[in-house]
């Protein structure tokens, strides 16, 4: 008589971590997925260099929600971007010769973004 007998309690286990296992690949694939789709949505469209004192360019017109880079390409001077506006408010910190620092603009309008260690620095940045 061939009477199907109930699977051992460890093949049972077994398939229970499998299936956890494959959940839990199926979430880390979701979720890098998503974290990839984030940073392309940040990337910066436009990338301004300080050097000498200036920002350069010193004015540029981008889309509402869209991203610029600033970059400190002076070997030995730091700089401090900062916008101080009703609409919009960003502070970088100090940042050290080579770093680079991504502004998003979520609001439409004209900003100022200045250098906290060299007053006479200014960039316009035109929102759309």
């Amino acid at each position: 008589m061939d009477a199907a007998l109930p699977a051992p309690k460890s093949s049972r286990r077994t398939k229970t971590v499998k299936r956890f296992l494959f959940s839990a690949q199926c979430a880390l694939a979701f979720a890098a997925g998503a974290v990839t789709a984030a940073v392309a949505v940040t990337a910066p469209q436009v990338v301004i260099s300080q050097k000498g004192r200036e920002f350069n360019p010193g004015e540029v017109s981008i889309s509402r929600g869209e991203t610029i880079q600033v970059v400190n390409d002076d070997g030995d001077l730091l700089h401090h971007a900062y916008i101080d506006s009703k609409k919009f408010s960003f502070d970088s910190g100090d940042q050290q010769p080579g770093s680079k620092t991504n502004i998003t603009f979520p609001e439409s309008g004209d900003f100022n973004v200045r250098c906290a260690i060299h007053p006479k620095m200014k960039l316009i940045v035109h929102v759309k």
